[in-house]
């Protein structure tokens, strides 16, 4: 299981596919114009919090077998309302 860092930005909003124990979808356009679907548990709540449809991140993670991003590590580097104020 080989890890990658990937910089991008999300086209959707988190959605929460289980409440117990959290996890989390969304849909991301890396740099490189690849479209990924991503999954996330660890500091699920953080990354709810932070992360809105337009956010520029940095994920860190593997694909599982069904070509799904598991992210593990992330920062949340610009978020579309921080911009716009």
């Amino acid at each position: 299981m080989s890890h990658l860092a990937i910089n991008g930005t999300l086209l959707s909003d988190p959605k929460v596919l289980k409440l117990n124990p959290l996890l989390l979808y969304v849909k991301l356009r890396t740099t490189t114009d690849e479209e990924l679907n991503c999954l996330i548990h660890q500091h699920g709540l953080n990354f709810l919090y932070q992360a809105t449809s337009g956010s520029r991140v940095a994920i860190y993670g593997h694909y599982n077998a069904r070509r799904q991003f598991i992210i593990e590590k992330f920062t949340v580097l610009t978020s579309a309302n921080a911009v716009a104020s």
